[in-house]
């Protein structure tokens, strides 16, 4: 006896009809038609299931602010950091921990069970982080919340920067953060990067570090980056997020910096949603996209995963933590259209989101959490397409999200009176 069977399931990996059978929070069995019993049972009636979507980057003490205390007029990255510097000092800590807690709800409904976040430390009386540290324990049960000291007036420039990310970590903040692009000028952000990965090999933290989030072609803290990587022994433990600065260098000194990046198994944590708004604002016409180089990095052996960063707040006025439309906008940005390609940026939201986050017993394989999402689609391709309903979240093998499915009735002569968007809108096949 089973405690839940999914039965009739499509696999990412492109196998169909496929039943997954869960005991004690675990997966047990994955094959077409087990014969076997279970307390509860879902018909996935062909339609894809996939483990959790990840987000590897998010700013959660910001999120749902939009308008406090004011909109940003000009839509740029650096009137948003001024936006935030007004509102920390008078946001409260029970403001931060509702705000969290609404979207970490809304973040289950879209199969969001793993999220990275950014907690800002450059304000000494550190609020952000009392607030996000109680809202990782109270989201415990279903979501797996990482949090990452986060400096963002700057390590060196903000005063206090350097204590306040030390007590941060003290407090029990996951992973060092850094932005050398926004220290006073590019020796100091050389330093900051020095100073925190050091930080991270005598602690034995992970990095994640914004990293020349700018059109500036010279900005290339991401260099620094994978040298001191290699220096302090850190691969497979870094991220590079944003790296919107490579969308404008020369491509022979990204000839250069792409293998020392790859030498220090770097993850690259794009943000196509707030990359492509907030980058080029200073060019006319041609506009440059900002996404950093997603198909050459991924080429190259790179673990590239997709953040969401931004959820109506100082930086980006949208948003609905669904990482599918995050990324539906990376495989406009990137022109990286082709069925493989898709498959790449699937990949992207899901299992290379978890190795960035070093996530264990991640998946859909025997052995794994039984953590999964059943989606109003037939496969990855379409998902990303649609953007369907999360028919059913699963975490540790109970269900803890529902949503009916996405029926358009029609009242037209000789036509169909009903349209499932997951299943009927699909390509014709010659």
């Amino acid at each position: 006896m089973f405690d839940l069977i999914v039965r009739n399931g499509n696999l990412p990996n492109g196998r169909k009809g496929i039943d997954i059978a869960i005991k004690d929070g675990k997966i047990t069995t994955v094959e077409a038609s087990i014969v076997a019993e279970a307390k509860e049972e879902i018909d996935a009636t062909n339609r894809l299931v996939s483990p959790p979507f990840v987000d590897p980057h998010f700013h959660m003490d910001a999120t749902l602010s939009l308008g406090l205390p004011r909109m940003n007029v000009s839509g740029t990255l650096l009137e948003g950091i001024a936006l935030w510097a007004e509102l920390r000092p008078i946001v409260t800590k029970a403001e931060l921990v509702e705000r969290a807690l609404r979207y970490c709800d809304l973040a289950v409904t879209q199969g969001l069970l793993f999220i990275r976040s950014h907690v800002d430390t450059s304000d000494p009386k550190l609020v952000t982080v009392d607030a996000l540290l109680e809202v990782k324990e109270k989201v415990k049960p279903y979501i797996d919340l990482q949090l990452v000291a986060f400096p963002q007036d700057g390590y060196f420039r903000a005063k206090d920067g350097v204590a306040s990310l030390t007590r941060a970590l003290d407090m029990g903040i996951d992973i060092v953060g850094g932005i050398p692009h926004f220290e006073r000028t590019m020796d100091e952000g050389r330093a900051s990067v020095e100073a925190l990965c050091r930080i991270a090999a005598d602690r034995g933290l992970p990095v994640d570090m914004h990293c020349d989030e700018t059109d500036d072609p010279m900005s290339r803290h991401v260099e620094t980056l994978a040298a001191e990587t290699i220096r302090f022994g850190l691969q497979n433990r870094v991220a590079g997020s944003h790296l919107t600065s490579m969308h404008s260098m020369d491509n022979y000194y990204v000839s250069k910096l792409i293998p020392l990046m790859a030498e220090a198994k770097i993850n690259i944590i794009p943000n196509p949603l707030i990359n492509i708004m907030l980058q080029g604002r200073h060019d006319t016409y041609p506009k440059r996209r900002g996404m950093t180089r997603v198909r050459e990095l991924m080429d190259a052996g790179l673990n590239v995963s997709f953040g969401h960063d931004c959820v109506m707040d100082p930086w980006y006025s949208m948003g609905s933590g669904d990482m599918l439309e995050v990324g539906h906008m990376a495989i406009h940005i990137a022109q990286m259209a082709s069925i493989e390609d898709r498959k790449r940026i699937f990949d992207a939201l899901t299992v290379n989101s978890a190795k960035t986050l070093g996530l264990e017993g991640y998946g859909l394989e025997k052995g794994c959490n039984a953590d999964l999402v059943v989606l109003q689609a037939a496969d990855t391709l379409e998902a990303l397409r649609l953007k369907p309903n999360r028919l059913a979240v699963i975490k540790r093998g109970k269900v803890i999200a529902r949503s009916a499915p996405r029926i358009g009735e029609l009242f037209l002569d000789s036509r169909p009176s009903r349209i499932d968007g997951g299943v009927d809108f699909v390509p014709i096949q010659r």
